[in-house]
């Protein structure tokens, strides 16, 4: 018998992530290693009402701008008061987003007049609310560039590092880990590499300087790093000495099932390391803009202590703060949620590796059901997701090699759980990231490069953001992420109770096979079907089997009932129930992502 699930939480989401540098960019020179003047960038201005109208349209409830905070860049911009970054330490030409220079300003790329940047994305952030749309930026706390440095301060903050005591290898106050008596040297290139692609810089004139070495953000501890490194970042330090001991108070037992009120009570009372009150500081300065939440990198690399203070101090100025997390450790995801507090984490090695690999004929969909079961505790805290910017582009032949094969996944992933799900823009129109950038490699959408996102432009229609150069494919793809995402955000079943339906047809149904994944998700207002087939052939009818106990739960009888399909709207099944068991002859063509509605 299945087990049944339930689940009570207030509302799904659909996140929209952006590439902020390249959304608005409608230059398509697209030159490895090109200049802002050969291959153009977006600006925060690109995001015009209409823009953002089309996005929320799509079925999005927040907008995440990746790559807005101030980091390291090739680009002069001494004119404007900002101190220039060493091309020998700055991944690619547009630089690494996660490499953080100020957090209390912006990108300065990104604006129409970098002396005015940060007005320009407080317009954003208006804008944004205005049409619909929740705002989540990025937070970087493991690491930040080597060369950091606060131009527009608050009153009172002081940079990071700048009264570490940079004698000593570590401190709990010091907000760097050090290699006292090392100079810093850049590491030995791989594959024929050179910053900038071999082009002139007089910064390389000389070699970047840093003394003594500081650690990098991966946490290597030597003084020139390999080139695999983070080597343009440098580790924070949170209190947690070299050999791991925590120069900090750790959470009473008891503290994973107390709430947000309770964690920021329990650090008022305690002396914490620099470092925590700086990010704290930078979350809250965020908050007060108007910023609506925050995308953690690499959270896991930082104690949960911190993020038990870090996300406490966040919801008790904002309890409705959106706080999402890398974290890549199964074995840690229920410490980082329960004790660390945070909302979300990716649900990468478990859904989205599974997933992968069924489209890429490597697994079964047999594999859903060990994931989905082994989460279930925490599922509405895992995010979904098909694509971002550090994976493979669904589209590109390293991954599926066609968007299409993508929409049963993507129905699975958007469906199965109570979590958000999340896009990556140029995802619902089938973007292949077929193009070697300069830094960045085809496969994945560039973030280190001035570049054009060729299927994204042709949505973008030079400004217009009407779909008005896409091809009839890609239109037909759009129009399936639209149906798709609306339909999770406005039908009350996606926060109601799920059962899964696949091993008992494995079981009980003849037709169906290790290609086809199906469950229901239902409350008392709706109760939804959901069939995917993974494979690119025609499965013909088959007859998928409702289970005695699900229906006596719907408290459905002996008759016929109708299953209305709600994603087109174009289809009707009969449910046959008798004897308590139900069957439903559903037609499953290639690649089939169907969802019914019990009428």
């Amino acid at each position: 018998m299945t087990e049944l699930r339930k689940s009570n939480v207030p509302a799904k989401h659909v996140v929209y992530q952006v590439f902020t540098r390249l959304f608005g960019n409608t230059n398509t020179t697209n030159k490895p290693w090109g200049t802002i003047e050969e291959n153009g960038v977006g600006k925060f201005n690109d995001f015009t009402d209409k823009a953002l109208q089309e996005i929320q349209k799509l079925g999005v409830s927040h907008i995440w701008y990746t790559g807005v905070p101030h980091h390291a860049l090739v680009r002069d911009y001494s004119q404007f008061g900002i101190s220039s970054d060493h091309p020998s330490v700055v991944k690619g030409r547009a630089g690494s987003p996660y490499a953080v220079k100020d957090y209390y300003n912006v990108n300065p790329d990104l604006a129409v007049d970098p002396a005015n940047r940060l007005e320009e994305f407080k317009a954003l952030i208006e804008r944004s609310h205005r049409n619909g749309l929740k705002v989540i930026i990025d937070i970087v706390p493991n690491h930040v560039a080597r060369r950091y440095q606060g131009m527009t301060n608050p009153q009172g903050v002081e940079d990071f590092g700048a009264s570490d005591d940079t004698s000593v290898a570590y401190h709990r106050d010091n907000n760097f880990y050090y290699i006292p008596g090392e100079a810093f040297q850049v590491p030995e290139a791989k594959n024929g590499y050179q910053p900038l692609g071999g082009e002139a810089h007089p910064d390389l004139a000389e070699p970047y300087e840093e003394f003594p070495a500081k650690w990098t953000g991966n946490g290597s501890r030597l003084a020139q790093p390999q080139f695999d490194d983070w080597y343009e970042t440098v580790k924070v330090n949170y209190g947690v000495s070299p050999d791991g001991i925590k120069d900090f108070d750790e959470l009473p037992q008891g503290y994973e099932h107390q709430d947000h009120e309770a964690h920021y009570q329990f650090w008022q009372e305690r002396t914490v390391p620099s470092s925590w009150k700086k990010f704290r500081d930078i979350a809250l300065y965020w908050l007060d803009m108007g910023v609506d939440g925050f995308r953690y990198d690499m959270a896991e690399m930082v104690p949960v202590e911190f993020w038990s203070f870090m996300n406490s101090s966040i919801k008790h100025v904002n309890p409705d703060a959106f706080l999402m997390a890398e974290v890549y450790q199964p074995h840690l995801y229920r410490d980082y949620i329960h004790l660390g507090k945070m909302d979300y984490l990716y649900d990468k090695v478990d859904l989205y590796d599974t997933l992968k690999r069924i489209m890429q004929g490597k697994g079964s969909t047999d594999d859903i059901v060990g994931v989905q079961n082994e989460l279930m505790d925490i599922e509405h805290h895992m995010l979904h997701f098909l694509d971002n910017h550090d994976e493979q582009r669904l589209a590109s032949p390293e991954f599926a090699g066609c968007a299409e094969k993508g929409k049963p996944a993507m129905l699975v992933s958007t469906t199965l759980s109570t979590s958000p799900t999340m896009i990556y823009f140029g995802q619902e129109v089938g973007e292949p990231a077929s193009e070697d950038a300069g830094f960045g490699l085809h496969s994945r959408t560039t973030i280190f490069d001035y570049f054009g996102v060729p299927n994204h432009q042709r949505w973008m229609n030079g400004g217009e953001f009407d779909g008005g150069q896409l091809t009839d494919k890609e239109c037909e793809l759009r129009d399936f992420y639209q149906r798709l995402l609306s339909f999770s955000l406005k039908n009350t079943a996606m926060t109601g109770a799920y059962q899964e339906l696949h091993r008992y047809n494995r079981q009980h149904s003849q037709q169906y096979n290790e290609h086809l994944f199906c469950f229901t998700r239902f409350d008392e207002r709706q109760k939804l079907l959901i069939v995917a087939n993974f494979a690119d052939i025609d499965q013909g009818a088959v007859k998928i089997k409702l289970p005695a106990d699900l229906l006596d739960t719907w408290q459905v009888g002996d008759g016929d009932y109708q299953l209305s399909e709600q994603l087109y709207g174009n289809e009707s099944v009969t449910l046959s129930v008798v004897e308590g068991k139900g069957e439903a002859e559903i037609m499953l063509p290639p690649l089939a992502a169907k969802i019914y509605q019990l009428d």
